[in-house]
């Protein structure tokens, strides 16, 4: 059973005013169809690696939220501030170092009585 309907459509890929034989036809030509489904699976390939990414950068932060002393980069890290701005807090007595051997670490305990802290 065939029929005889034809529809003006305006391609999705290109844009171009086009005559289709059926209701649900999206692309003008062969042509225009393969590079609509080149870029949509060049846009997955690309959501997927952007996803691995962020996993990535997303880790090393988890691990540290898990620790209960940070060295002086990684409790930057955390706070996304500067190893000066640590020190400066320090001088300002908003936070405390300690000492263990040449390591200066700061507990986790010292961070979160940062925020707590109502001035």
């Amino acid at each position: 059973m065939s029929s005889n309907i034809k529809v003006q459509r305006i391609c999705q890929h290109c844009g171009n005013e086009f005559t289709a034989k059926t209701t649900v036809t999206k692309y003008c030509g062969d042509n225009c169809a393969k590079r609509a489904y080149k870029k949509r699976k060049r846009e997955e390939s690309i959501s997927v690696s952007n996803q691995e990414t962020q996993e990535i950068v997303a880790q090393p932060i988890r691990v540290i939220q898990e620790k209960d002393f940070l060295s002086l980069d990684e409790a930057a890290k955390l706070l996304s501030v500067s190893r000066t701005t640590l020190y400066r807090m320090r001088k300002d007595g908003a936070i405390q170092f300690a000492l263990i051997g040449k390591k200066k670490v700061i507990s986790r305990k010292s961070i979160d009585q940062l925020f707590n802290h109502t001035p």
